[in-house]
């Protein structure tokens, strides 16, 4: 994905948040153990600071601080509620191994094979199959982006990622629409979480414009259920009428934080999408399973 410029923040701008001076005693230091006493008092906090120490002007610093997000983001994206849809039993044709003959939709095929071998092509099992489902996360980036924002929207990667390994996308939009991940392309899920780490917010809101790039991305996948997941405050400054397109995604889930959810929460409303308010980023691999469950 490409960027302007990559964000970069300074140890003065560092320094506002409350535990950076125990998790960064001194230049090109991160100490895990202060980070991780820093995540057991305040997650949020700590998920922030981590996401703007992945910026920090300081190189060492800066590496050691995405090292630890490439792990520690997918930990958390795991839990809880990771889940991988609910299976349901399905004829299928018939293959070794792939199941127990379905007596009732094999009858013909067996009684017409009774003087013989039966015609395999004929006949059918029953297997547990679970549910295709097809991703992409849009990614709004037009706001201030650094800490919570940024940790957001890393995290929500990370789970989109670990939900949908083969098919999933990502963009980022603002006055265009970045796509840190295309559907059917294939990156580290790794790379794309620190190229969310590296945006930068500036510009208009083309919501319009996002939400036809998702509906793009997820026409290509072949799955049974294309859910795009917005993480937005849905405040559109350009382009056209998000409304419609917002309306021609097959499913739309939107996500808005809490401190700031009330116009996402009413555009969500007026095109039938699903709505939830996030508090911070620990709670965003939650939120994101919720939605997959459909589950308010």
């Amino acid at each position: 994905m490409a960027h302007s410029a990559r964000r970069t923040v300074s140890r003065r701008e560092l320094e506002r948040h409350q535990r950076f001076e125990q998790v960064s005693p001194e230049v090109g230091m991160l100490d895990e153990e202060a980070f991780a006493a820093a995540m057991g008092d305040d997650p949020d906090a700590a998920l922030a600071l981590l996401a703007d120490l992945a910026g920090a002007t300081d190189r060492g610093l800066r590496e050691l601080a995405r090292h630890l997000a490439g792990k520690l983001f997918f930990d958390l994206a795991r839990s809880p509620g990771h889940k991988r849809g609910v299976g349901r039993m399905r004829a299928m044709p018939y293959s070794p191994d792939a199941g127990d003959i379905d007596l009732d939709a094999s009858l013909d095929a067996l009684l017409s094979g009774r003087a013989g071998s039966p015609d395999a092509a004929a006949l059918r099992v029953r297997s547990w199959v679970r549910p295709t489902t097809a991703l992409c996360l849009v990614v709004d980036r037009s706001g201030s982006m650094g800490g919570k924002a940024l940790a957001n929207a890393a995290l929500a990667a990370a789970a989109v990622a670990m939900r949908a390994p083969t098919d999933y996308s990502v963009l980022a939009f603002g006055q265009d629409v970045l796509v840190a991940k295309g559907q059917t392309t294939t990156r580290a899920a790794e790379g794309v979480v620190h190229d969310l780490l590296a945006l930068r917010g500036f510009g208009t809101t083309d919501l319009a414009a996002a939400l036809r790039e998702a509906g793009g991305q997820l026409a290509r996948s072949t799955a049974g259920r294309k859910l795009a997941v917005l993480l937005s405050d849905c405040r559109s400054t350009a382009g056209d009428d998000p409304a419609v397109a917002a309306r021609a995604c097959d499913e739309l889930v939107v996500l808005a934080p809490e401190s700031d959810d009330s116009e996402a929460r009413q555009f969500a409303a007026s095109v039938g999408a699903r709505f939830y308010a996030v508090a911070g980023p620990a709670q965003i691999a939650d939120v994101i399973s919720r939605a997959l469950q459909r589950t308010a």
